[in-house]
């Protein structure tokens, strides 16, 4: 029986390959950690390990792309006018929970090709924290600093439990950090 060729498509198909490859390193990852088999995340988006090599020359500027289009979607919450640094927690939680691999990967290999994740980061959660200050539902005291600290916690506490208590660890988390930013009465 003949088997159908994949047409290929040249050139035009970089943009959707590339956002396969991200797509299939996310699910990837979350399944089989960090080091999982690059030729695993090329089948998963149904591309060869050429197309893969070519958008991404190795592991890490892979992990980087999956975090620039988390960033990219906190970025979008940010732009929501009723979004709130609680908002923010819980994206941030379910990114953790569906990444852990990335997070240990972001944990144990400092890359400056990451470092304008933390830039775009810090932005997001300070347009977040301005906004609810502004609102009276965040400590004057409290800065973006800190913020980031509650996330990186957050992200460091989730990837090291197990699967079925994330998401109780992550609510008890975000509410010990809004019991500390919560303005106080005077």
């Amino acid at each position: 029986m003949p088997t159908k060729r994949k047409v290929n498509l040249g050139p035009s198909a970089g943009p959707a390959n590339r956002a396969a490859l991200i797509a299939a390193a996310r699910e990837v990852f979350a399944e089989s950690g960090f080091m999982a088999p690059l030729s695993a995340v090329a089948r998963r988006a149904q591309v060869g390990q050429g197309s893969l090599y070519r958008h991404f020359p190795d592991r890490i500027a892979l992990a980087v792309a999956v975090f620039d289009d988390n960033i990219t979607a906190l970025e979008t919450l940010a732009e929501l006018s009723d979004s709130t640094l609680v908002d923010l927690f819980d994206s941030v939680a379910q990114q953790v929970i569906a990444s852990t691999a990335l997070i240990d990967m972001i944990i144990s290999e400092r890359d400056q090709r990451a470092e304008h994740l933390a830039t775009r980061m810090t932005a997001v959660a300070a347009a977040l924290l301005a906004r609810d200050q502004d609102q009276g539902r965040i400590a004057a005291t409290v800065e973006p600093a800190d913020v980031m600290l509650a996330i990186g916690m957050l992200a460091s506490l989730l990837s090291r439990t197990p699967v079925a208590e994330r998401m109780e660890s992550a609510t008890r988390a975000r509410a010990i950090f809004r019991a500390a930013f919560v303005p106080r009465a005077p």
